[in-house]
């Protein structure tokens, strides 16, 4: 099967990259272009579920897309023969599991049904702050008033911006969104606090073989329930989001995160809105005003700072 085939190069190729993983420490410059890299691949999400929904029902395309990328990360465990985790480990790779594996695509798959994906970047306008205020919370961390300031004044520019997309306009999409955003916070926040006791990938690795139990008869039954139509954009839209999105893209994002701090990395997702819109004018015809240029200025100068004030 194409989906098949594709996830085990997927596997492969992850292998021979995951290997590096078990170096020395990722530096803070390595660090934050792997948590960038990590934006850049979520960024491309909501592109991609648009078009996987083009030939998958919703609960179609977020089971088969969970099991596929659980192929690839399992696969990876078992090549390299990784240890299951300690016990202790467990109930925060469920909260990742619930969080990320589970709930933001199942939630931003269904608002995506009725919201286009410039009104849907408002989740990831607001995500940033709501991770490093759950951070704070979890960890105990403290960022500065600089960092806060900054990270205010980004997620207001964000925020601004994609509501100006969307017309102002708020739809019924509007509570899967919110409910997204605030299990997606809580998911990079674990996942980022067990980032610093094991590699980022076996993280969201474990989490998404976590998720097997309940993602493969999911599958079933929603193919069973849900009709399929194998377009091109709609296999494409399903391997991005199951092996860039859902694994590749949060091994990044997680070994990145471990390596600059949960508060700092989250901020860097400031230019993900950005990034989306973009991709929605390549990939999906949509049409960008003329206030993203002067948006994306504020969104970097507001990153800059994060990045230089001290926690």
């Amino acid at each position: 099967m194409r989906a098949q085939s594709s996830a085990t190069t997927a596997t492969t190729i992850a292998v021979s990259t995951l290997t590096a993983d078990t170096a020395a420490p990722v530096d803070r410059r390595s660090g934050t272009l792997q948590a960038a890299l990590g934006v850049t691949a979520f960024s491309l999400t909501f592109p991609a579920t648009a078009w996987g929904l083009e030939g998958f029902g919703p609960w179609s395309l977020v089971a088969v897309r969970s099991v596929l990328a659980a192929v690839i990360a399992g696969g990876c465990l078992l090549v390299l023969r990784i240890p299951v985790p300690d016990r202790r480990n467990w109930a925060g790779l469920a909260v990742v599991a619930a969080g990320v594996v589970l709930g933001f695509p199942m939630l931003t798959t269904l608002a995506l049904r009725t919201s286009t994906t410039a009104h849907a970047a408002v989740v990831v306008g607001l995500l940033p702050l709501t991770t490093a205020l759950l951070s704070a919370l979890r960890t105990g961390n403290r960022p500065s008033r600089t960092f806060w300031a900054a990270a205010l004044a980004g997620a207001a520019a964000v925020v601004a911006f994609t509501v100006q997309q969307s017309g102002g306009a708020l739809t019924s999409a509007d509570l899967y969104l919110f409910a997204a955003l605030l299990v997606c916070a809580a998911g990079y926040t674990e996942g980022g606090r067990l980032a610093r006791v094991m590699p980022g990938w076996q993280v969201i690795g474990w989490a998404l073989v976590l998720c097997l139990p309940l993602s493969v008869p999911a599958a079933a039954i929603a193919l069973g329930h849900e009709p399929v139509r194998l377009t091109a954009h709609a296999v494409a839209g399903l391997l991005w989001v199951a092996a860039g999105s859902q694994f590749l893209g949060l091994v990044v994002w997680y070994r990145g995160m471990a390596a600059i701090g949960i508060p700092k990395a989250s901020q860097l997702q400031l230019a993900q809105p950005l990034l989306t819109l973009v991709w929605s004018v390549l990939l999906l015809g949509e049409h960008l005003t003329v206030a993203a240029p002067l948006t994306a200025a504020a969104v970097l100068v507001c990153i800059a700072v994060t990045q230089r004030a001290r926690g």
